[in-house]
């Protein structure tokens, strides 16, 4: 048989990192809603980070960053794709974990603590 097992509309053909994009935007605009501050913010995901160790983070593999804004650029969300899947254990606690790297570092920009972001913050539901 030729040609590809699943339509392309199909779940199943769509990559695993188009898919954790997708998680990423779809946490961002429900923060945006929100949080109207978080409109120039660009939300990202990398593979993996870049190497460099964050400050007191010892030992630890980060799962996302927050850039602020300067000198007229916009701040940043990055989210990483690699550490975060390797602690999900499944598509739901993905989800979940996405959101909650999400929200953890949009509050870091917005100086608020994550509960204030997303009173959901930190809940499996």
């Amino acid at each position: 048989m030729r040609g590809p097992v699943a339509p392309p509309q199909v779940p199943l053909s769509v990559p695993r990192s188009v898919a954790f994009d997708d998680l990423v935007q779809d946490s961002a605009d429900r923060l945006r809603r929100h949080w109207p501050q978080l409109a120039d913010v660009a939300f990202v995901t990398r593979d993996v980070p870049d190497g460099r160790p964050e400050p007191g983070a010892a030992g630890t593999v980060p799962l996302g960053l927050a850039v602020p804004a300067r000198d007229g650029s916009p701040g940043c969300v990055v989210v990483y794709r690699r550490p975060v899947e390797i602690r999900a254990k499944g598509r739901d606690e993905r989800s979940l974990l996405v959101h909650d790297v999400v929200v953890e570092q949009a509050a870091e920009l917005l100086g608020l603590s994550p509960e204030t972001v997303d009173p959901r913050y930190g809940q499996d539901d």
